[in-house]
């Protein structure tokens, strides 16, 4: 059975952020996502508040951006939330935009080097391990968290070239992906995933989350259209959906068949009424959904 979640944008101020939590966990929704995108909201302070506004829901970061963090930081605060709200914390980590760090003084040289650096060495942390590591970005001396997870925590890794989706295959529990993804892009994702996972010799679980770009309403096309050009995609087939719930299901629909494990609906950054959205993705598109399984 495909996931289906829906995302908080950090477009929105953060004090709407209860009430949005509030109505996903009363109206069952399986995944609320959190963005950590500059320069907006944390990632971290937004997960920690949304799991203890809620009972059900899990809760998504993705993702944090690793130029931004220390490693051990990153690690004690997953940690703590895992230990908080067993369980429903889903981590994200990747790139950040290279603009944004940049902007920060943050820009890595070989961001692929750093996230293949911090993945090993906070997915270490996470089990519990004491860890010495002198790499080019990642450098620990006799670390080891006090309060590590009870239990394991999965780390999903935000990707999209080539050589990061086999690095996420290879090196995180999962991969993100982005809403400039199409059914085709999400099985060339999976294939270069599975060739890291080769690679690595795991045989693990390995969880594909995709955004889905969505509007809904009566100028739902006209919204979808506008933020498809802004990004610069308009000219990407299969790209986003418009329309009512049964629509929507049939493109959640082809990203599982391309591959996906949970798909994450993302309404427009003009989306009027993000409470509604919630609702209409936890009921009437997950009814849709659940018709549509095989």
């Amino acid at each position: 059975m495909t996931g289906l979640g829906a995302v908080f944008r950090p477009q929105l101020p953060p004090e709407r952020l209860r009430e949005v939590v509030r109505l996903a966990d009363a109206s069952g929704l399986e995944e609320l996502w959190l963005w950590e995108d500059c320069f907006r909201e944390g990632g971290i302070s937004a997960a920690a508040a949304a799991l203890a506004w809620s009972g059900h829901v899990r809760v998504g970061i993705g993702l944090l951006p690793v130029p931004l963090r220390n490693v051990a930081i990153t690690a004690m605060e997953v940690a703590t939330l895992d230990r908080l709200f067993p369980g429903r914390a889903i981590i994200g980590v990747g790139h950040g935009v290279q603009d944004w760090m940049g902007q920060v003084g943050a820009r890595a040289e070989s961001p692929v080097t750093l996230l293949r650096e911090h993945l090993d060495a906070l997915r270490a942390l996470l089990r519990g391990e004491r860890l010495t590591t002198e790499g080019r970005y990642v450098r620990l001396d006799d670390v080891a968290l006090d309060w590590p997870p009870a239990g394991p925590v999965e780390i999903l890794a935000g990707a999209g070239g080539p050589r990061t989706l086999r690095l996420s295959g290879a090196a995180a529990d999962g991969t993100i992906l982005t809403s400039s993804t199409p059914p085709d892009g999400v099985r060339r994702a999976r294939r270069l995933i599975d060739e890291g996972r080769a690679s690595a010799g795991r045989t693990d679980p390995h969880k594909l989350v995709v955004y889905l770009l969505t509007a809904t309403g009566p100028d739902a096309a006209a919204r979808l259209r506008a933020e498809l050009t802004d990004d610069g995609v308009e000219s990407v087939p299969d790209l986003g959906v418009a329309g009512d719930a049964a629509t929507v299901a049939k493109a959640v629909r082809r990203l599982a068949e391309a591959g996906a494990d949970t798909v994450v609906l993302q309404p427009t950054g003009d989306e009027p009424d993000p409470e509604a959205f919630v609702r209409f993705a936890a009921e009437e598109v997950a009814a849709e959904v659940r018709a549509l399984a095989p």
